[in-house]
């Protein structure tokens, strides 16, 4: 099973994907989760420690690794490198474990503008690409707000895109744009988590602007959840409630 969750910055997509990603776990199943957002936090949502996380180097900063698989080096830098690079061992090589979920970190490339295509932005599309094409793991990708990472071949095997909202005019757009965007690439199924809910009237603005059919379920406000990230702690094994309805959303994936 491969999932890419994705939303605005601040949804609560990490948590999610970080919860999802223990109860696949749980279920005995092997997880490869893939921080795959520039703003990367996805170790800490798993329960790694602040030192850890720091320990931790993303794949795009493996200067002398991607040297050696592009043949990118300071010689030819910005002219001639593969762009089909082997990446099949890097998940083994350099992912992390926490409790049964394997990390691994993307990274970002530092363009100062607009697009790259360079030696560093093909080793990440690779590494997706496999990840989605060729592992037999559970793999949940904590995305940026967009599908930017994945090509057109490799989207249109994610199982599911899971789009975090909010209650709110703005959340929803990006995920109409995600869902546009999605269909373009060939993604079969686009799905909502609506996060952050306080009430009726929330749940009534979400089932206003999202077909039913793609409606996940829903994830109520509270303290739970912010008190679990400041302690550094998983919010499954502190908040019964969330818990509860992300088990709920887990259960629906499979339908």
């Amino acid at each position: 099973m491969k999932i890419a969750i994705t939303g605005k910055g601040g949804v609560g997509k990490t948590t999610l994907a970080a919860s999802l990603a223990r109860l696949y776990a749980w279920d005995g199943r092997r997880v490869l989760a893939v921080d795959a957002d520039p703003d990367a936090n996805l170790g800490l949502a798993l329960g790694f420690t602040e030192d850890e996380v720091a320990a931790i180097s993303p794949i795009a900063a493996m200067s002398e690794l991607i040297a050696e698989r592009t043949g990118a080096d300071k010689e030819n830098y910005g002219k001639f490198f593969k762009i089909n690079p082997r990446v099949d061992d890097i998940p083994e090589r350099f992912a992390v474990d926490k409790g049964g979920v394997k990390l691994l970190v993307m990274g970002t490339v530092d363009t100062g503008g607009g697009g790259c295509v360079c030696p560093e932005h093909v080793m990440l599309k690779r590494v997706i690409s496999h990840l989605v094409l060729h592992s037999d793991e559970v793999v949940i990708m904590d995305m940026e707000a967009g599908i930017e990472h994945l090509g057109r071949g490799t989207a249109g095997m994610v199982d599911r895109f899971i789009v975090v909202v909010e209650p709110g005019a703005r959340s929803v757009q990006t995920y109409e744009r995600i869902k546009a965007l999605a269909a373009d690439l060939g993604v079969k199924q686009v799905s909502v988590v609506a996060n952050k809910i306080m009430g009726s009237a929330d749940r009534d603005f979400i089932h206003e602007r999202v077909p039913q059919g793609d409606l996940l379920g829903f994830i109520s406000f509270g303290a739970g959840v912010m008190e679990a990230d400041k302690a550094g702690e998983a919010p499954l094994a502190n908040d019964e409630a969330f818990a509860e309805e992300v088990i709920a959303i887990k259960e629906r994936i499979r339908t």
